[in-house]
């Protein structure tokens, strides 16, 4: 008989000769012991990573069409306005509505039934491709109306621009646009201040996925794990109605300063929002009106706040919330060094030596360049100094996060701040343990590398952009402040587009919009959806 294994052993002797062994076996049964069970194995496993990364894909397909379907209910008011005031732009609008709504029934309605949980990396797609989908949606009724003549590039242009809240116009005049068109540039504005996906959040909960994995992708700042209520829905909820109450009383108060119903509803919408654009060619310096730039700033100065301060101020009753957070603690300082340092300069360098007009004008600018709303009562260009510089770079610190305001959140550099100071801390004192903190809390370490990325990512995106639209022929503070005025979602700049952005080549044009997207969306979610973990496995 055949012996599976045969072995001469040597045993070890007490001078350390190691045993050794001779194992002869039979090719087959190794190939049957070893082989075999492993590659059965391998032929009866399921493919469950397939079929459900396939699944997810579907899930972020009915979530798109459902969003599109949600936005197209918004072509509505325009149609009444347009009705209302007889200016001939509501076919364009209703044709887009039908266009909006038949694309996202089709988009929809063949995996209507596929309802599964959302990872998070789900979430980032479905953020990331709405907001460039809505670009192109938003865009439909520009591109339709017979009286803007406008082409594919200006019209997606100026609808990212509207819903990024940056406010960057293509149009040498906006009082010339049919009034539904003015309507509709506030609305998209007031809409994506907040974020829409926010919206859908709140109002569609029958999406039947995790609406907590859309609420982190879309929350601009670090720190996203923070809920007002238990349940996801009704935060988004509590959201939106402290937005929509806001709006209102803003609304009111500039009908009440003197503003028609029309300018006051188009700028409480834009005002609210931090996004910046008005119905007059002179923004709200067409109206003179120091009341009612008051009140611009106050409300400005409202939207560049968390607004999960502004519900917990609402719920106690009491502005203590707001003290106690050092972000908000930070937000303001900030802006009154900014306006006492606007105010000294403008005095000093103003012919007239007007100390009260330098103040109005220093208040105004500081809060609506740094809360990133793009306002201006004046040719800030033609400051003396650096001062149209040192505007342009408070867009970089922006508002709080949680806020509707652009630019990097206070909350960040207010991290990197305390880091920088810790590091020269260790210096002193390498054996120390030094946490970083935000009041009486400390931060996780993964909240402050986020933070270091998070700056990385954000000054390479604006470098590389600025490069690139200086190559296209465009000076540098033209590029510097365009580029500025994008990612910032503030709409302002400087040179050649210190009035509008209609001088910029198409391919320039094509790079602001990017910015746009980049600033909104924060640069990480469409940096993962490119990095080639995202798709893997």
């Amino acid at each position: 008989m055949y012996q599976e294994g045969k072995a001469d052993e040597k045993r070890t002797t007490g001078h350390g000769r190691r045993a050794t062994a001779r194992i002869r076996t039979r090719p087959r049964t190794v190939i049957r012991s070893f082989v075999a069970p492993k590659f059965l194995a391998v032929a009866r496993r399921p493919w469950p990573v397939a079929s459900a990364s396939l699944m997810n894909l579907l899930i972020v397909q009915r979530i798109l069409g459902l969003l599109l379907i949600l936005f197209s209910l918004t072509l509505l008011p325009p149609i009444g306005v347009s009705l209302y005031f007889a200016d001939g732009n509501w076919l364009s609008f209703a044709k887009a509505f039908v266009a909006l709504i038949i694309i996202g029934t089709a988009i929809w309605f063949p995996v209507r039934k596929r309802v599964r949980e959302l990872r998070l990396r789900d979430g980032f797609l479905v953020v990331a491709l709405f907001w460039a989908v809505i670009g192109a949606a938003g865009a439909v009724p520009l591109l339709l109306s017979p009286q803007m003549n406008l082409s594919i590039t200006d019209a997606v242009f100026e609808s990212v621009a509207g819903f990024t809240t940056t406010g960057a116009i293509i149009f040498p005049s906006v009082e010339v646009l049919p009034l539904s068109v003015l309507y509709y540039r506030s609305q998209v504005e007031w809409l994506g201040g907040i974020g829409i996906v926010v919206l859908a959040v709140a109002l569609l909960p029958m999406l039947g996925v995790g609406g907590m994995q859309l609420l982190r992708a879309e929350t601009p700042g670090p720190i996203k794990d923070s809920k007002l209520t238990p349940r996801i829905t009704e935060t988004a909820k509590v959201l939106w109605i402290m937005y929509v109450a806001i709006t209102v009383v803003c609304g009111l108060a500039y009908w009440g300063a003197g503003m028609s119903p029309f300018d006051a509803v188009a700028h409480a919408f834009t005002t609210v929002s931090t996004g910046g654009n008005s119905t007059r060619d002179a923004s709200l310096a067409y109206f003179d009106s120091p009341l009612i730039e008051a009140i611009a700033v106050i409300f400005m100065f409202i939207g560049g706040i968390n607004f999960s301060l502004h519900f917990l101020a609402w719920r106690h009753r009491s502005v203590i919330s707001y003290l106690r957070d050092p972000e908000f603690r930070t937000y303001w300082r900030i802006m009154l060094f900014s306006v006492l340092l606007y105010t000294v300069v403008l005095w000093i360098n103003r012919a007239d030596g007007d100390a009260g007009h330098a103040l109005r004008l220093a208040v105004f600018h500081a809060v609506s360049m740094q809360t990133t709303s793009g306002f201006v009562t004046e040719d800030v260009s033609h400051w003396p100094g650096a001062l149209p510089v040192l505007l342009m770079l408070s867009t970089f610190i922006g508002g709080c996060a949680g806020s509707t305001s652009g630019g990097m959140k206070v909350v960040r550099w207010l991290l990197l701040w305390k880091q920088g100071q810790r590091e020269v801390t260790k210096l002193v004192h390498p054996s120390a343990e030094l946490p970083v903190k935000l009041g009486n809390k400390a931060i996780d370490h993964r909240v402050i590398d986020a933070v270091w990325g998070f700056f990385a990512a954000y000054v390479g995106a604006f470098g590389l952009l600025m490069v690139l639209l200086m190559a296209t022929g465009e000076d540098q503070v033209t590029a510097f402040s365009a580029i500025t005025a994008c990612i910032t979602n503030t709409g302002a700049g400087l040179g050649d587009v210190a009035l509008n952005f209609s001088s910029l080549t198409v391919g320039g044009k094509w790079i602001c919009t990017l910015a746009m997207l980049l600033g909104r969306l924060e640069v990480f979610p469409l940096l993962v959806l490119i990095s080639p973990t995202f798709w893997r496995r």
